[in-house]
């Protein structure tokens, strides 16, 4: 035991600063006398005893100390470099009460521990907790030398003049080195953080760190922090380097052996002094600034375990694997079109040599009966699926001279329309068409009929309305180059944030299924996403194959494209297909770093998809009197827009969902009006007065149904489901309120599809085969994609550390999840639908458009 004493004389130069070179002296005796020998301000002209003991490991040192004595503990081991051993200073504080807190300095070779009894950790607003059981484990310098034996202190003081009663304990962690696969148990608090070393094996270049515990609360943060000193196990200086995030029961960091040039690192958890970083409640505001607050027991029991993670031969699996289902599409869709070509020229030949077809065989291709004349029923002609198709001229003239009380239903000659074909399209307007007489004059005759027809609502020139849908394409496409651009760039910078950082509660990943490659945190979700671009690669190439088919028509003059069937314009499919694709691209730009700020990107384009597919199914049979892309985009515009102002305000907020709803509702009766109606209706001061007006003739006056039933049953359907959603959301205030708005979208499209095609069948038409073959293989795939989809592996509606209850390992391959399937049957889906609209109408390409019903 050695004994010394310090002392330092009070001293006043009276003759002004001294010189400069005296003050580096007095530096260095004021540093060695604070540091070494816990001399002080307080202990100035004072004598203070300094005791060094030598101590050994697991043995508890009961002692007092006051500011008249320091106490030094001297302690050695042996340090192998094959084998690394924790050490662990455990203090206990017995006095309560204190006006000083202890100090414990622990000096190692290459490190300097310092830290006081009680621990004042912060929380939020400044709350103070106490803590006066402390644990600490030791920073381990690596040694060169095979065998060393090193020496370290533990430098007991305090500026208290009452003695302070103290524990003091020094022990070995014999399992520091965490094992590969292996769990491991342990028990932290946030006065006694915990870190364990892990060294890669060799051939493993990555490994997932999974940290688990049964229960939610306390809050805690995993981090991993490469092999120096000091290591940061404190709540308040944690996030100071590495990985970390926090944590309720479930926690996982995948780790690359490249950002490690020690090839080892340390796993650290700390347990936080509040719970609400995690979701957790909040404690109530300190009624005094310097109050402590009694933390309770914040105690939890926590369990870590180190796996490797998949090799690269995996991610070639992986992408292999995605490549094919898509591309498989792409083969199917060579076959099928192979056999349709095949049909075709069947058909060709037979209709250049109609002496070789039977009677039967003639009078099917022909549409006639068994008579020689033509049916009774238009949906009883035969039906040719591909635009090349020929119609008998028979069928043609009795359809001309027929006595059909249609208004202004336009007969032209052969000749004609010919010659209108090879005009100019350059300066076609659509206006030019819409100020003719014949067209003023019987508009709204023609357009409020009881029972319409294609003819009706198809009577502009083909080369307008071409013109007028193509926008849609062109439109789309510059939308999607100005807002594919930013979020690009945005994207980069997130990823490029939480690399730097290391702050893994920035972006909501399934952790426990997050591969990473190259900069990019989660490579497979951004890698499922590839099948929205192939299928709208593939969808626009098969429109562009019927657009190709039906133009070599028109200039062949075939009757069947000129005056027969649905009207051929493709510029709202090249939209959706260019949308799909958008998707892709955008979906896969959201996952880069998913949250609820660029949540908008998901949905973006899911809200033009939405549009878009009702916008054709309303343009199908209504071809005059469809949006213009300007109008149906500003409407997608504004819905985009809500999205926004719902994301950033309309979580809690009364007073946005009140304006919302009402929005919706108005907007919802407006379009109802537009629709049933035919837009032959205004909008101005004297709108009031129409509507009292009928409502005194047609329910007042004399009780009369609705003219047109039909569309009154889908408007009042429409409504009724509209205005449900609007009093659900009034109500239940949903937190992920872009989710709610494509609710709304996708349940308005459901509702006018259901609605198409029951009206077609209802009207006697049919559904080939293709079709139907489309409809029920999308309809089973869109089930079996919902199901993935509400299996909900993250949420940003949650803390981060709530979310990662939520994640799962994966269940494909060992690369994709079950968020990664929902992006391939969804993708799947979407072309499915998309098929359908494509496909659906084809029935109708024999029949004359005076002969389909508008509904």
């Amino acid at each position: 035991m050695l004994l010394r004493s310090c002392w330092k004389s009070r001293h006043k130069n009276s003759s002004g600063p001294a010189p400069c070179w005296i003050r580096p002296g007095l530096a260095a005796l004021l540093w060695l006398c604070v540091t070494q020998l816990g001399c002080g301000s307080g202990a100035v002209g004072e004598t203070k005893s300094v005791v060094q003991k030598d101590a050994e490991f697991d043995v508890t040192y009961n002692d007092t100390v006051t500011s008249e004595n320091q106490t030094i503990y001297a302690f050695n081991h042996t340090v192998s470099r094959n084998k690394t051993e924790g050490v662990r200073v455990s203090v206990d504080v017995l006095s309560q009460g204190l006006e000083s807190p202890i100090l414990f300095v622990v000096r190692q070779k290459q490190a300097v521990l310092s830290f006081q009894v009680p621990l004042i950790l912060r929380g939020l607003y400044q709350r103070k907790y106490p803590y006066n059981h402390v644990g600490r484990t030791l920073c381990q310098p690596p040694t060169r030398a095979a065998s060393e034996t090193q020496y370290f202190f533990v430098d007991v003081s305090t500026l208290s003049s009452q003695g302070t009663n103290y524990q003091l304990r020094v022990s070995r962690v014999e399992s520091f080195t965490l094992q590969t696969d292996k769990k491991f148990s342990f028990t932290a608090s946030p006065s006694q953080p915990q870190y364990f070393k892990y060294v890669f094996p060799d051939g493993v270049d990555t490994v997932i760190v999974k940290v688990n515990s049964d229960m939610n609360f306390p809050c805690s943060v995993m981090s991993i922090q490469d092999i120096q000193c000091p290591v940061y196990d404190l709540d308040n200086n944690v996030a100071f380097i590495g990985m970390y995030q926090t944590m309720t029961k479930k926690g996982a960091i995948t780790v690359q052996r490249k950002d490690f040039p020690s090839n080892s690192f340390y796993v650290v958890v700390v347990v936080k002094t509040e719970d609400e970083a995690c979701g957790g409640p909040l404690r109530f505001y300190p009624l005094r600034p310097d109050e402590l607050i009694d933390a309770g027991n914040r105690s939890k029991v926590i369990d870590v375990v180190v796996s490797p993670a998949i090799d690269s031969n995996v991610y070639v699996m992986g992408m292999l694997f995605c490549l094919g289902i898509f591309f498989t599409f792409y083969l199917l869709t060579f076959l099928v079109a192979c056999l349709e070509n095949k049909r075709m020229n069947k058909k060709r030949e037979l209709f250049q040599n109609p002496a070789d077809m039977s009677p039967a065989e003639t009078a099917s291709l022909l549409g006639k009966n068994g008579d020689g004349k033509t049916p009774a029923s238009p949906y009883e002609y035969g039906s040719f699926a591909d635009n090349g198709s020929t119609l008998s001229s028979d069928a043609i003239t009795d359809s001309a001279t027929s006595t059909d009380n249609n208004y202004g239903y336009l007969e032209r000659s052969l000749d004609s329309v010919g010659r209108s074909r090879q005009e100019s399209l350059s300066s076609v307007e659509e206006d030019d068409y819409d100020t003719l007489d014949d067209i003023n004059s019987d508009k709204n005759i023609v357009r409020t009929k009881k029972f319409l027809c294609v003819s009706d609502l198809a009577r502009k020139d083909k080369r307008v309305l071409s013109k007028k849908y193509q926008i849609y394409f062109w439109n789309i496409a510059t939308i999607a180059v100005f807002y594919a651009l930013p979020v690009i760039q945005l994207v980069i910078t997130y990823q490029t944030v939480v690399n730097v950082t290391g702050n893994q509660d920035i972006c909501y990943y399934n952790f426990l299924c997050a591969h990473p490659l190259g900069a990019l945190s989660a490579f497979n979700n951004i890698l499922s996403n590839l099948g929205y671009v192939m299928l709208g690669l593939l969808f626009l190439l098969i429109v562009l194959k019927r657009d190709i088919v039906h133009n070599r028509a028109l200039v062949r003059n075939e009757l069947n494209a000129l005056e027969c069937g649905i009207p051929k314009h493709f510029g709202l499919f090249y939209a959706m297909g260019t949308a799909l694709m958008m998707e892709g691209l955008l979906s896969a730009c959201y996952h880069v770093c998913p949250n609820y700020t660029n949540f908008q990107f998901d949905t973006s384009f899911m809200y033009m998809i939405a549009g878009l597919c009702m916008l054709k199914l309303y343009q199908k049979r209504h071809p005059d009197i469809n949006a213009s892309a300007y109008t149906a985009y500003a409407c997608l515009a504004a819905v985009i827009f809500f999205s926004v102002l719902g994301v950033v305000f309309g979580k809690g907020n009364t007073v946005f969902w009140i304006i919302f709803s009402v929005i919706h509702i108005l907007a919802t009766l407006l379009l109802s009006t537009q629709l049933y109606y035919m837009g032959r209706w205004r909008l101005d001061s004297g709108v009031l007065r129409r509507m009292v007006y009928i409502i005194y003739t047609d329910c007042i006056r004399q009780c009369s149904g609705p003219m047109y039933i039909d569309r009154m049953v889908l408007l009042v359907m429409g409504n009724i489901v509209n205005w449900s959603l609007a009093a659900y959301g009034l109500i239940e205030r949903p937190n992920d309120f872009a989710s709610y708005l494509l609710a709304i979208a996708i349940c308005n499209l459901l509702l006018y599809f259901a609605f198409y095609i029951i009206m077609k069948l209802r009207s006697g038409e049919r559904i080939q085969c293709l079709a139907l073959v489309c409809i029920l293989f999308t309809a089973v795939v869109w089930g079996f994609a919902l199901y993935f989809f509400f299996q909900g592996l993250s949420t940003w509606q949650k803390t981060p550390a709530e979310s990662r209850e939520h994640n799962r390992d994966c269940i494909l391959l060992s690369f994709f999840d079950d968020h990664d399937i929902w992006h391939f049957l969804s993708s799947i889906a979407m072309f499915g639908s998309f098929l359908v609209l494509l496909t659906m109408d084809d029935d109708l390409d024999t029949v004359q458009r005076d002969k389909i019903y508008v509904f």
